[in-house]
């Protein structure tokens, strides 16, 4: 049974990182807790899902795909 106003945590396969400043900036793109690359846009991060056989259909659902320091627009430092 699941309790009223219990939180939601969301595990999901794909973290996106924080703004990394750079020319250009990126983010540094982590599949089940392992890092396994850098991403300069969400295209990056849709190629990378798919070479480890996920297919994102929803950037937007944290239990798919969790922004951290940002969301998918974000992609230069603050």
């Amino acid at each position: 049974m699941t309790e009223v106003g219990s939180p939601h945590i969301s595990h999901p396969r794909i973290m996106v990182l924080g703004v990394q400043p750079g020319n250009p900036p990126f983010r540094i793109v982590e599949i089940d807790g392992e890092v396994v690359g850098e991403a300069k846009a969400l295209t990056d991060v849709l190629e990378a899902a798919a070479a480890y056989g996920i297919t994102v259909h929803d950037a937007d659902d944290p239990d798919v795909v969790r922004w951290v320091g940002g969301d998918k627009f974000t992609w230069s430092p603050r």
